[in-house]
């Protein structure tokens, strides 16, 4: 189902660049992980025990297939773009959000990847800035990807710092 278009979430001529499709199933790993294992835990006390022992793992089996199913659908939304001065990064499916980050704004920028990322070949780009608020995230991007954003956000960041 297409989303009408939004002036304030929607900017003419950018070229968007997705992430990759490997943080799917590093974000399905986790989620299976981290609820579904419980989930499945959870029945054997519910057999023994009966009645409302069931609600927990039914519950968590539950939200467990729901953020199966929702994951790609959230993936897929996240892009991001280099503009001349600016970061541009878009996410959200229901809820979309835009973060801009100036270039001159930027004080440093992190390379994140856990241990199932790492195995995926993935990695998080990190922006922080002087304001919390402005903080922005690249998760999904290949590993190559990931350390040419880093460079090219540390030389760009710089060369709008020295101008200031």
């Amino acid at each position: 189902m297409p989303t009408s278009p939004n002036p304030a979430l929607d900017i003419e001529g950018v070229q968007w660049r997705p992430i990759s499709a490997r943080l799917i199933p590093v974000r399905q790993i986790s989620v299976a992980i981290f609820l579904g294992l419980p989930g499945l835990v959870t029945i054997w006390p519910a057999v023994v025990v009966g009645s409302a022992m069931w609600i927990l793992p039914a519950v968590l089996l539950a939200l467990t297939a729901w953020l199966l199913w929702l994951i790609p659908r959230q993936v897929r939304s996240i892009g991001y773009a280099e503009l001349e001065d600016d970061l541009l990064v878009r996410r959200g499916v229901m809820f979309r959000s835009l973060v801009v980050v100036p270039y001159g704004r930027m004080q440093y920028v992190d390379v994140e990847a856990g241990p199932i990322a790492r195995r995926m070949k993935i990695a998080a780009v990190q922006l922080h800035t002087a304001s919390a608020g402005s903080d922005a995230s690249i998760p999904g991007l290949g590993e190559d990807e990931a350390a040419r954003l880093r460079d090219q956000l540390t030389a760009r960041g710089e060369a709008r710092l020295a101008g200031l």
